[in-house]
């Protein structure tokens, strides 16, 4: 039990061997128990045991200023991380698939101590990338978001529901949600159709419920335009074509410092909006692109590109010209991935730089760096001089 795991080999309370020791640690978090795996700095294992959730943080707080605390980045670490680093510690979040290779027992030998170990090994490795920690304003945004996606799976559903229920009874309609709604109250209040009182009892109650949440959805669209026009971040982000004001309050709050992102193509490779890599031997193989990173940031660029493409030749400006040449030639599901990764790197440069975005603006290539080049000395003039 944990009791008995409070003493190490040589007898010593825990409090002393983490003060005098331990550099580095690897939490492995969970609901109730977590599971902590303390090294030195030479690597070595010092303290390899498991907490309660009220007891870890007292533990936490035993260890000395500027320690690595490395967790991956899963549900709670920005709240634990938030908290370590207001006590002084360091900590450190990690992406759950670049831990995976570090666990030295394999796929077959998961468990919360060997993802401990894992995890403080990993967080040794100095080309390691880490997560930034979100504050609660970037988390609140994005729980905001989260609850929206919830509600638009929701009214599918409860659209799906109520075509299942028409369909039974004969009535089929077009798979526009506008169709069905124009006519759904009719059919409700129709007495020739086959519609028993149940079922129109039934329809009915799940067209109010189709109402309500088409309420819901209204107030968080509500809630992502006062932080758009909250926050002058995202009020950059929501002129750059194809982003949108719901992209905009997505991203820069997903995203949050984007400094963190040496350029553009970066920016890109981690929303996973640039092409797969199978290349070797000099030749250079492309495929799909990585699909790497959050998976709601890139649809919302997705989504953003296909609007974009679609109204291209509506617009006048650099890039709308290039989407639809792009478009003539590789088709317009290519164009708006190749689009979406151009709304990624152009964010990037407007966030970084902190300037607005100008549609007509035309980059320009830096020259290559000339080698100073020494003057030619032609040897018969040498020769000449040395007479004279």
């Amino acid at each position: 039990n944990c009791e008995s795991q409070s003493e190490t080999e040589k007898g010593k309370p825990m409090d002393e061997i983490t003060r005098a020791r331990i550099a580095r640690v690897g939490v492995d978090l969970a609901k109730r128990v977590i599971q902590v795996h303390a090294v030195d700095a030479s690597g070595r294992r010092v303290v390899a045991r498991a907490f309660k959730r009220d007891q870890f943080f007292a533990w936490c707080t035993q260890l000395p200023a500027g320690c690595v605390v490395a967790m991956e980045a899963c549900s709670s670490a920005h709240h634990w991380a938030r908290k370590l680093r207001a006590h002084g510690l360091e900590p450190r979040l990690i992406a759950a698939h670049f831990v995976t290779p570090y666990r030295m027992e394999g796929k077959g030998g998961k468990n919360d101590a060997t993802d401990a170990a894992a995890i403080c090994e990993a967080a040794s490795r100095p080309s390691m990338r880490f997560v930034p920690v979100k504050t609660c304003e970037q988390q609140g945004v994005m729980s905001l978001h989260r609850v929206r996606e919830g509600l638009k799976e929701e009214r599918t559903a409860c659209i799906n529901q109520i075509r299942g229920v028409l369909t039974e009874f004969g009535l089929v309609f077009g798979k526009s949600p506008k169709v069905l709604r124009a006519v759904l109250a009719d059919i409700i209040e129709d007495a020739s159709n086959e519609l028993s009182t149940t079922a129109r009892l039934v329809v009915q109650r799940a067209f109010e419920h189709w109402r309500e949440l088409d309420e819901h959805l209204r107030w968080c669209d509500r809630q992502v335009g006062q932080h758009v026009r909250a926050s002058p971040a995202a009020k950059r982000a929501a002129k750059v074509i194809g982003i949108g004001e719901l992209g905009a309050s997505a991203l820069t709050a997903g995203v949050g410092d984007f400094t963190q992102f040496k350029s553009g193509h970066q920016f890109g490779a981690w929303l996973g909006v640039v092409p797969r890599q199978a290349s070797s031997g000099g030749t250079i193989r492309l495929g799909r692109i990585t699909k790497r990173g959050d998976d709601y940031l890139r649809t919302l660029l997705i989504q953003g590109a296909k609007a974009a493409v679609m109204s291209a030749d509506k617009r006048d400006d650099p890039i709308s010209r290039w989407l639809v040449q792009l478009t003539a030639r590789v088709g317009w599901q290519k164009a708006c991935v190749a689009m979406a990764n151009k709304s990624a790197r152009i964010l990037w440069a407007v966030m970084t730089r902190e300037d607005g975005f100008d549609s007509k603006h035309v980059s320009v290539k830096p020259q290559a760096k000339q080698p100073d080049r020494q003057p030619v000395v032609d040897p018969a003039s040498i020769a000449a001089a040395c007479v004279a």
